[in-house]
This record gives structure tokens, sequence and C-alpha cells, in this order.
């Protein structure tokens, strides 16, 4: 009575002459409802007073919804039967607004809510209903942004369980799911929780691994929620506390007592820009509070709810002057339906026949409201800027902006300067400490990491237990590969290796009892040599590979030399050597035609040039050219390459012939031999590979093996260890490689993974493989070096040669036997002793031939006959 008397003084002399439109206002006479209604009555009081030729005034029709869906619905059929009013303002709260809606949709009456806002109210399809505030859909995207800004991987919503808190939700869930978030779990407050019950959810929130949450609940209740998390430590180092802007909006209503519970709690809240028409506003609020409710004895502190209220009453304002209502009202409800549906109060509403034209204006409504521009989209206020806060002391410090164009930023791109990201945040417990987002468990215990037991292959993974110290020394490639890989992690994590016993009598058991171990939740990690499988997969989540893999054959060389003594003709076919042999004498013949005349080694009896000195000679230069060209690539391919040849080829000819194979014991590869159907009496296990050594050593035939199969970084490892003794051979079956294992929906496997890539993109993971498999390098070099350095043997020329001296024999046969014909006379037609004409042929035959035909020519051209026996005198 004493608000409406205010009213009707304060508007008397500005009705006089207008229209008078009447518009319902639904709220609940509490703190919050006259805070609403006042800035609504203040909006309007502004309205006319700066334009008082306005042919229309509205004037409020107030009823009290008690707070109660039933009431809400109660007071907007009272308003729409009775007072016949043009539209409504109004419920509170998004359940209250959801039946109010129908009511509104039925009789064509624009319904306007400035503060429900559960996003499913817009599902309604009724375009008589505005949403004059932005749903709580508008800000999941910023709380995406700052989960991700953070890098956390496990959010847990904290909300009431009322339409109101479980409406946003599923916009939550998706907004967190675009940016690699997992909600493990969603805590469902009721309203009318006690304090144990309060206290019993967060303790099991406490037994968790997430630190993340999100609480979407009206402030009353999350007093509570923070005081009581305060009280069991839930406030301390570690956690991150999010809260929507359903409380970070009324934080200046809060009892100044609960900010103590609440250090450290990041806010999103509606962003206002600060305007001179604001801040006039805010100067004159208290006084003008006091003008309608004069008697309360706590003014409410004025939020971004009543500057919705204020600019939804403008609009609605503006509405009604476009609209030009007049003297039409409401038609009659149809007879015929008062009479079938008397019982049904909804059937029995007229319309209004100003609702349509007053809807189509109220859409088109644009201004600068105190809370921003005012801009309705599809009957929804325009999503804004969102302002992110920090809780600190008795207030509230800005961290940052968050805007659809820019995402994160310090500042807003229309203030100033500033960057992605937020501001330095002050944190619960540890304000320089950013939190991880996870724990192991409620007790600050380092992460348990099981390790193989391993009885070879000490390279990858080496357990070593001083009996002295009682330690256990726990090192290797894959071990140095994780600690590396943690220490590239933005934050610290704490860790134990605890190698795996299964029993006293199998100290290790096999990777698949690890891979179950985790499954059960008996450990948080497992590192080690373990292949990524896909059936493993179905109990343990693994990071990416650390080390490549695949499975082939290991089988013993046998050498192949090729002592062929015709070798050196398999390079070059027979037709190509038949047409070198005939160039080579078409070649012969062609420089005597040229040479005969004029060159005197080419003069002389045909006979006296076969089987010469120069012949041999080219039939050697011949041969040099080819022993020559026996160190190229083709010949060296028959003479070295074919040296070193597999024993085994086909794995399927061992499967045939029985023969036995290997692979290690454990190892997944004996399912794969399965496959190939090997029987289980062919399979043969080993554990070290001094073991496979000796298997392969023996072969089949002597109680070992033919081949063995397993993974190529322990083939590498073998045969660096065994140069030039065995070799690798098709088939090679993929593998995807060593990985870690981490529970289902760890949150640590992605960042594992990251760091990861930027340790085997570092020279960090060089230096780790040069440190555990320097020596397995050194004897690759050695292998390569004698490969390299295989020698040939006369085995593979022995034909050349004897090719060679028959020649140089039928020659030097052919020589003798014309010499000994030309000098008989010296050994038959004398009478000499036989000592001393085997003297004289002796100096015959070294002495120079003076009847050669080159000599001759040479003595005639100096004027002197030459005695054979005699030497032309020295100049």
């Amino acid at each position: 009575m004493v608000l409406a008397a205010a009213m009707a003084a304060e508007e008397e002399e500005k009705t006089t002459a207008a229209v008078e439109v009447k518009v319902g206002v639904v709220l609940n006479p509490n703190a919050f409802g006259k805070m609403g209604m006042a800035c609504i009555s203040m909006a309007l009081s502004d309205f006319y007073a700066s334009r008082s030729r306005y042919k229309t005034r509205v004037i409020l029709k107030t009823v009290d919804s008690n707070g109660t869906v039933v009431d809400a619905a109660a007071a907007a059929l009272d308003l729409i039967k009775k007072e016949e009013v043009q539209a409504i303002i109004g419920p509170a709260t998004s359940m209250q607004a959801s039946f109010v809606i129908d009511v509104g949709d039925k009789a064509h009456v624009p319904i306007i809510s400035f503060s429900a806002t559960r996003p499913s109210l817009t599902s309604h399809r009724s375009s008589f209903f505005f949403r004059a505030a932005q749903d709580d859909a508008s800000q999941v995207k910023a709380i995406g942004s700052i989960v991700k800004a953070y890098k956390w991987r496990r959010v847990v919503p904290i909300y009431v369980d009322d339409m109101f808190g479980d409406g946003i939700i599923p916009y939550l869930i998706d907004a967190l799911q675009n940016v690699n978030a997992h909600v493990p779990y969603q805590s469902i407050i009721s309203p009318t929780a006690t304090d144990d019950q309060i206290i019993g959810e967060l303790y099991k929130l406490m037994t968790m691994q997430t630190r993340v949450f999100v609480v979407h609940m009206l402030p009353g209740l999350a007093s509570r929620i923070f005081i009581k998390a305060k009280q069991i430590g839930m406030m301390n180092k570690g956690y991150v506390w999010i809260v929507t802007n359903s409380i970070t909006n009324e934080l200046d209503s809060i009892n100044h007592s609960i900010f103590e519970s609440m250090q450290g709690v990041i806010g999103i809240k509606t962003y206002v820009p600060r305007t001179q028409k604001l801040e006039a506003f805010e100067n004159s609020w208290r006084k003008r509070f006091l003008k309608y409710y004069p008697t309360i004895e706590h003014i409410p502190e004025l939020d971004v709810f009543g500057l919705w209220a204020y600019d939804a009453a403008w609009a609605l304002a503006i509405a009604v002057e476009e609209a030009g209502i007049g003297s039409l009202q409401y038609s009659p409800a149809n007879v015929t339906a008062l009479k079938m549906n008397s019982s049904n109060y909804l059937h029995n509403l007229g319309v209004n026949q100003n609702g349509v034209r007053l809807r189509d204006r109220l859409s088109n409504v644009t201004f600068d409201g105190l809370a921003g521009k005012f801009v309705l989209r599809n009957g929804q206020l325009e999503s804004a800027v969102m302002e992110i806060v920090n809780v600190i002391g008795n207030g509230r410090r800005n961290v940052g902006f968050w805007s659809p164009e820019s995402g994160l930023t310090r500042v807003l791109e229309g203030l100033g300067g500033g960057g992605g990201g937020l501001k330095s945040v002050i944190w619960p417990g540890d304000p320089g400490h950013r939190p991880k987002g996870w724990e192991v468990s409620t007790a600050e215990r380092k992460l348990r990491v099981v390790v193989p037991v391993k009885d070879g292959f000490w390279e990858f993974v080496s357990i070593v237990h001083d009996a002295k110290t009682n330690t256990t020394k726990v090192s290797g490639y894959c071990i140095e590969v994780f600690k590396a890989v943690v220490e590239a992690l933005p934050y610290a994590v704490g860790y134990e290796l605890i190698p795996f016993h299964k029993t006293a009598a199998e100290p290790g058991g096999t990777y698949n009892d690890l891979v179950y171990q985790i499954y059960l939740g008996n450990f948080d990690a497992l590192v080690g040599d373990l292949t990524i499988r896909a059936n493993r997969s179905k109990y343990i989540d693994y990071t990416l590979p650390f080390a490549e893999s695949g499975v082939s054959l290991v089988v013993p060389i046998k050498s192949v030399k090729n002592t062929n003594a015709w070798v050196f003709i398999q390079p070059l076919k027979g037709r190509l050597w038949s047409l070198t042999g005939g160039f080579f004498l078409i070649m012969a013949l062609v420089v005597w035609v040229l040479e005969h005349r004029i060159n005197e080694d080419f003069r002389g009896h045909p006979l006296n040039q076969i089987c010469t000195s120069l012949f041999v000679v080219i039939i050697w230069l011949f041969v040099v050219l080819i022993i020559t060209q026996s160190y190229t690539a083709s010949l060296a391919s028959y003479l070295t390459v074919q040296d070193l040849k597999p024993a085994v080829t086909d794995i399927h000819q061992l499967q045939r012939n029985g023969e036995f194979i290997g692979h290690k014991v454990g190892s997944f590869i004996r399912e794969i031999l399965k496959s190939l159907e090997f029987d289980e009496s062919q399979l043969r296990t080993y554990r070290t590979a001094e073991e496979l050594h000796e298997l392969l050593s023996k072969g089949s035939s002597n109680g070992g093996i033919s081949a063995a199969m397993d993974e190529i970084p322990y083939i590498k490892l073998f045969l660096a260890k065994y140069c030039s003794q065995y070799t690798t051979t098709e088939p090679t079956y993929k593998a995807d490689g060593f990985g870690f294992g981490f529970p289902i929906g760890s949150p640590l496997v992605s960042d594992i993974s990251r760091a990861m890539l930027e340790v085997t993109e570092s020279d960090r993971m060089r230096e780790i493989e040069n440190a555990w498999f320097k020596k397995v390098r050194e004897c690759s070099v050695s292998e390569a070096s004698q490969l390299s350095s295989t020698r040939l043997s006369v085995d593979s020329f022995w034909a050349l040669f004897v090719i060679v001296a028959s020649v140089s024999a039928v020659c030097i046969i052919c020589y003798m036997v014309k010499f000994l014909y030309d000098e008989r006379g010296l050994w038959w037609y004398t009478n000499a002793p036989k000592r001393q004409r085997f003297h004289q042929v002796g100096r015959k035959f070294m002495d120079r031939d003076a009847r050669a035909y080159r000599l001759q020519r040479r003595a005639f051209r100096n004027g002197v006959r030459v005695h054979p026996d005699h030497h032309p005198p020295a100049n």
C-alpha cells in the first residue's frame, strides 16, 4: 500500500491524459524481490519523467508469488483474468517461470523475466517469453576457457538439486569436453540439505582424485558449502573452486563473514560497463529505495539482477508506446470451451488483442541500458562479456575477462592493452602455487608406480636389490624416459617405483598381471617395456609410445661363400663376353692395318708376330682389367654379399617341418605363434639374451630352436651382443611400441603424452639412448666393419690364372721350339762335350737376335752390316 501510494503520487500529473496500460509484476517480497520491484518502479519513473508527451503510461499491478510455483502460476492467472494485464514482469525463479510462460502463451501476454536463467526455458515454444537476463549457459564457455588455460583435465560440478541447478549441467559438460576435460562425478546437493549431509558429500569428494570444483547454486546454500569445506580442509593447497554468476553476481549481498571461507575462489561475473548513467543510479539507489520502502531495516545491495529489472521495465515502456495500445483489451473465452472445460482454468482465459503487436515491438527494442547494450535475440538478452574475479580478503579482485570473440584476456580490448590468459590468481591455501587439479588420494602420498621384475634384457628395466642396505635400485632405459617425462610436466608429481612381486615363488608375473593390477586400482601407473596392445586397452589407458616396435624373426646366419672358379664371368652375360672378345680381335686387326707399314714393331713374317711377348702382355692387361673390375659393385655382390645368408627365410616352413621356435617368457608373442598354427610342442621360451643365444646355437636337432620371434627393440639388443652370428628376416608384424599405462580416465595420461612429445623431440631422449645403448651402437659399427672387410680368395680366380698360365706356357713352348730349331747347329753339328754344348746354347739364348727384322732394318739405316754375334761399337 505504501509503495502504491508513493508511485501514484509521483506520477499523478503525468498520467492525466495518457492511456493507462496495466502490467503485472509477480515477485516475492523478500530482499531480492524488493530490490527488483524498486528498480522496476524507478525505471518507469525515470522513463516517463523525460517523456511526458508519451500517450501511454505503464501501471504496475503487483502480486506476491510467495516463493512457490503454484502461487506464482495462480498470481499470473489472476492478473490476466481479473486485471487483464498487457504483460507480466517476473517471476523470480526458473521453476516458477516455466509455468507462468504457459499461461502467458495461452493468453498472448508477454512474460518478461530478469532473473530466470535456466537455459532450457528458451526451449519453450512460446514467442511471448522474453528473458531480459543472460542465461546460465552463457558462462560455461568462460569456465571451459579457464579450465583449458590451467590444463586441468577433470572437473566435478556441485549444484543444487532443482530445476535451476541442473539446467546448466548439460551445457557445462559440453563446454568442458570441448577443452578435453572430463567430468568423473556430479555432486548434487538438496536445497534442504542438513550440515551433516553437506559434510558427508564433501568427504566423498575428498576421496576422489579431482580437485577442481564448479559450484552452481544460490548464494545461501553456497555459503554453507564453503563454510563446511573450510572446516574439513578443502580450502587448502591443491583445491580449485569456481563459482558461477548466480553466486558471484550477488557477492556484495553475502555476509562478509562468509568471505573468510571463500579465499582463493574464482568467480564468473556478468560484466557491467561503467557509465555515468550507472554511477548516477548507484549514487541515488539507497535514497530512492527508502522512498519505496521507508520502514526497511536492511537495504539490499544493488546487483546485476536489479539492473536487468530496470532495463526490462524500460524496454517494456518503449514497446508499449510503440505498439500504440488503445482501447482493445481481451477477447472473451470461447463459450463452448467454457462449458466443456469449466474445470480447466487455462481454457477459460481470454486472449489479449494487443499481445501480438506488443510482442513484435518488444522483440525489436534496442537501447543502452544500465547493464549494457539491451538487445534481444530470439527473446534472449544477447550474450556479453564475462568478468573473472578472485575472492581476496573481504572483497573480490578482477583477474581478467572473457568474451566470445577474444576468449580470456587480462584487460578488455576497448580499455587498453593486455594479453591472453588471466592475471595472477590467489589460490586457496597457497597463493603462489598453481594447483595441478588432481591428487592421488586424500593423503599426500606419492604416485605408486609398478615396475616389472625382469630376468633379462636389463637395459630396458633393471632392478637390483642391495641386501646390506635393504634397498632396491630401479633403473634402465624405460625408467629414465619416465623420469625425464615427469620432469617435463608443468607441475610436480611425486612417485615411488615399486617392483611387482606376484608371489614368493613367481616374483615378476606377466605383463598382463601388471595391467590387471592397475585395473584393480592397486597401483597408479605402470612403467616399463610395456607393449601397447588392443586387448590391454580395455583395462588401462596408454600414453603415446616412446619407443617404436614391431615383431620379427631372429635366425642364425649361415656362410655361403661363392667359390666358383668362373665367378668372374658372372657379372657379364655370354653375349656381352662374345661381343667384347670379338671387338678385342677387331681392334687388334685395325691397329695392325694402320701400323704395319710404318711401325717396325708390326713388320716381319706373320709367324714372327704370333706368340710374341706383345701378345702375352696384351692378354695379361686384359686379365688385370677383369680383376680390377671385379671390385666394382656387380662382382662384389657375387663375392661378398652372398657370404651371409639367413638360415631360415620362411616361418611357415618351420611350422610345416615341425622345427622349434622360441619366444620370451610371458610375452604376447606366444599368441601370435599360435595364430600361425604352431603347435604347443614346437614352442620354446627363454628369459635372457644368453639363453636365446644358446638355443639358437644348438638348433632344433640338438634340443634348441631354429628361430625366435620377438619384438624389434629386444632383437636389436640381441643382435648387437652377438654381432655377425644372427640376423632378422621377414615377416615383420606391426606393433604400436612401448608406452606407459595408467588407470582408465586418469588425468595424467594426456599430460604425460604431451610431455613425452617434448622429451622425444629434444636432445634429452638422445642422451638417454646413448647412455643405455652405447655398447649396442659400437657393436653394430664393428659388425658393419666385419661385413664390409670380407676378403677375396684364390678359389674365386684360379680358373682365370690357369688361362693366363696356359697362354703363357704355349707362347714359351712355341718360342723355345723355334729357338732350338734355329740354333740346332750348336747342339747337333759339333763334337764338343754336352756340358760345353749346354753352355753355348745358353749363351746364344741370352744374346740379342741380330737376325730379327727390326735389328736388320736399323743396321742398314746406319750403313753397318751387323753380324749376329757382333755388337755395334758405342758412340
